[in-house]
């Protein structure tokens, strides 16, 4: 009996290596669970039991997940995708899962996520980890847009730590009305804009800007701060806040958080308010932001004397020394730019030099083509200036209706002198035509003239009419 009860034991806590269970994976069927950690994966394995409810894959190498990647595993209720290296995740890659409720991409190193890759149908999604996993800025806007048509109205919480992330635009939040835990810790964020907790605002339960590059919060900050709900918690310790005058309004700010009482009482709770200290200036390095006080004020705290003034000279001059490190920077980078370009040019002239003779002939092809085309334009204009000349090209002006009329001919046919005698019989060639010279006696006259050769040699004007023989 103790035998059958350990293997019943063994049976439901074990887990179970069955024929449903995919190669190289562990599932457990006490809690309907399966496990593929560091198997060194390169696709999500097939033959996921249908029954099961969490699915955890990490520490393998799997580039892109799809529609394809899940099928009928519409049971899950948690699934973990941390350090696969995903860098891409198509559209509708989890709506097979209709019941899930929390999804973890964190340490991916994602740099393409589709417009509806988080939709679900009905939206039952609730948790969502991103921490460490947005790759460039392409990633942050790529998110914007799939938290925008997600259908995330439902979700609640939002983990976005580690991302380097510099400015939050306003609205980036306005499509989760349902959102209570929203945690930016540990990014580069320097300031705050209105509207940028705009939608969940008035939900919100834990914020979390915790180790991020806040100096300090101006009015447009704290009035944001203000919209939260009265039972919101903030994070706003680890920060390197700079403790001048500027910081004044923030300090009292943060003496009235959750108190309730005077003008302008924030309604949220700082939790962490004494991790809110001073990184500069030196002299007030790890103080209490809250402690602060302006040259003048009454009350305990720091006061700002000559040594903090010395002290904020020595950081001008220390921002100077960088400054001048940075220009000293931006020259070299002129210079090696300049010899780069002077490198490219002194191929450029070497090109040119080993092809000279190329060049040479190119060149020498090209202006004998353009001077032929010119004499063609030049003779055709001395021949339509001068009306002594119209015979040669008054059979040019007898082509079709409204055509232009043909280029005038290179050589012209002399005219045969009226008094020519031609033998009866003797065949006469038509006009144009190569004439024979007579073979007869030669008769005496004047030689018919030769109007083109005068022109063709570059007389400004052609030779005189033959005599009439008047």
């Amino acid at each position: 009996m103790r035998v059958f009860a350990f293997c019943v034991f063994l049976f439901f806590l074990a887990p179970y290596q069955c024929t449903d269970c995919p190669v190289g994976c562990k599932c457990f069927a006490a809690t309907n669970t399966v496990t593929c950690v560091s198997r060194e994966l390169r696709a999500v394995p097939p033959g996921i039991p249908g029954r099961a409810r969490t699915l955890v894959i990490t520490g393998n190498d799997i580039p892109q997940i799809g529609p394809d990647s899940f099928p009928g595993l519409d049971n899950i209720t948690n699934i973990c995708l941390s350090n696969n290296r995903i860098t891409e995740v198509g559209s509708h890659t989890f709506s097979p899962m209709t019941g899930l409720r929390s999804l973890d991409l964190s340490r991916n190193p994602l740099a393409l996520i589709h417009p509806e890759a988080l939709w679900v149908p009905g939206g039952p999604l609730r948790d969502l980890n991103l921490s460490r996993s947005l790759h460039n800025a392409t990633s942050l806007a790529d998110l914007a847009v799939a938290l925008r048509w997600g259908g995330l109205a439902g979700l609640q919480g939002l983990d976005l730590s580690g991302n380097r992330l510099t400015l939050l635009a306003p609205g980036t939040f306005s499509h989760l009305p349902g959102l209570r835990r929203l945690l930016l810790r540990d990014n580069a964020l320097a300031s705050v804009r209105g509207g940028t907790f705009s939608g969940p605002e008035k939900r919100l339960l834990l914020l979390d800007l915790s180790r991020n590059a806040f100096r300090t919060f101006r009015a447009e900050a704290l009035e944001e701060f203000g919209r939260l709900g009265p039972a919101a918690r903030l994070a706003l310790g680890h920060n390197p806040y700079l403790c001048s005058c500027e910081i004044r309004r923030f300090a009292a700010w943060l003496n009235r958080s959750g108190t309730g009482t005077g003008t302008g009482a924030a309604a949220a709770v700082v939790v962490d308010a004494d991790q809110v200290r001073c990184a500069a200036p030196t002299r007030l390095r790890d103080a209490d932001v809250r402690a602060v006080r302006c040259g003048g004020e009454e009350g305990e705290g720091v006061e700002e004397d000559e040594g903090v003034q010395e002290d904020g000279k020595q950081e001008d001059q220390e921002e100077r020394e960088d400054q001048e490190e940075e220009d000293v920077s931006l020259q070299t980078s002129y210079v090696f730019l300049g010899l780069v370009l002077g490198f490219v040019g002194m191929m450029f002239l070497l090109v040119l030099y080993l092809n000279r003779g190329g060049m040479k002939k190119w060149i020498t092809e090209m202006r004998d083509a353009c001077r032929d085309v010119l004499d063609g334009y030049h003779y055709r204009y001395e021949i339509d200036s001068d009306p002594r000349l119209g015979h040669l090209s008054a059979g040019a002006g007898r082509g079709h209706f409204g055509s232009a009329p043909p280029a005038a001919p290179r050589c012209a046919v002399a005219q045969m002198p009226t008094d020519t005698l031609v033998p009866p019989g003797d065949h006469v060639p038509p006009l144009g035509d190569h004439v024979p010279p007579p073979q007869g006696p030669k008769v005496k006259g004047p030689r018919p003239p030769l109007p083109h050769r005068g022109l063709r040699e570059g007389t400004t004007s052609p030779p005189p009419p033959p005599p009439t023989g008047d």
